[in-house]
């Protein structure tokens, strides 16, 4: 066999696209990311990721709404602790 011609490049292209073509099928026939020849990496995606999203989106949004409404007490807590105790004790009076 003559190692410097056209034959022996074209089957070592050959054997190295077939081996890539074989583990991107194992990956993804196991649940692993497959990868492109761009680096990309392309995940293997479940029905129930869209709901789980939805449902963590939901829920951000509602501890971030408390997060606010708990700075906005504590702002009124901290305004009443650092206020003169004559005014303090009238808007204590008032929040009653």
């Amino acid at each position: 066999m003559d190692w410097g011609g056209p034959a022996f490049v074209i089957a070592i292209v050959a054997i190295s696209t077939a081996g890539w073509l074989i583990n991107n099928w194992i990956r993804a026939r196991h649940g692993y990311p497959v990868e492109n020849e761009w680096s990309g990496v392309t995940h293997k995606g479940s029905p129930d990721d869209e709901r789980k999203i939805a449902l963590l989106s939901s829920d951000n949004e509602k501890l971030a709404g408390q997060v606010v409404r708990l700075e906005e007490r504590i702002a009124v807590l901290e305004r009443i602790a650092t206020d003169p105790a004559e005014r303090t004790a009238r808007e204590i009076e008032r929040l009653r």
